[in-house]
């Protein structure tokens, strides 16, 4: 468990349809496909601030600095810098009321409005000029594995296949994932 090595203290619970054992879950009450079952931060009875991590990222270090962000903070998307990317969010409670509120009216509205874009292009309606950036907040310590850690294939990429040493968090958005290359 990734998060009860680098967050000791963390009360670590996982979005699930199933029951996985040894960790604890918060189950998933609606139908939604893929992503957008993320949605589900965002119902009401989930007190507290949450940071949220996708199942595919890996961390790599300490999360103290990143767990004490106290903030609505997102990261920039890797392709399009003027957009959100939603792998790791820190949402305080009072930031998720509003977009719960807009989201459940339609959900179905909404994935076929943003099927291209997903649960990010949905959270921009609300948070593309309010949230801070992860890359702003703590530079280095969020990277993508694609752009930051494999082997530069492009030259907008700057990896070198090694994890960069201030790195924490190791976001895996797309292929590969990480159980796809050993990680």
């Amino acid at each position: 468990m990734q998060v009860v090595n680098h967050l000791p203290d963390a009360a670590f619970q996982c979005l699930s349809d199933i029951e996985i054992e040894g960790v604890r879950t918060l189950p998933l009450m609606y139908d939604w496909p893929g992503w957008w079952s993320k949605m589900e931060l965002f119902r009401p009875g989930i007190s507290g601030d949450i940071l949220f991590m996708d199942l595919d990222t890996s961390i790599v270090g300490s999360l103290a600095d990143i767990a004490s962000v106290n903030q609505l903070t997102l990261m920039r998307d890797i392709y399009r810098p003027e957009g959100l990317q939603s792998s790791i969010m820190y949402l305080p409670e009072a930031a998720r009321e509003h977009v719960w509120a807009e989201w459940i009216d339609r959900p179905r509205h909404w994935m076929d409005l943003y099927q291209k874009g997903g649960d990010q292009a949905f959270l921009e309606r609300f948070w593309l000029d309010r949230a801070s950036r992860w890359q702003d907040r703590l530079p280095g310590q969020i990277v993508s594995w694609k752009s930051h850690v494999r082997q530069a294939l492009h030259d907008d990429e700057s990896g070198d296949g090694s994890i960069p040493a201030d790195a924490r968090v190791v976001i895996f958005h797309g292929k590969p994932r990480p159980w796809d290359i050993g990680w």
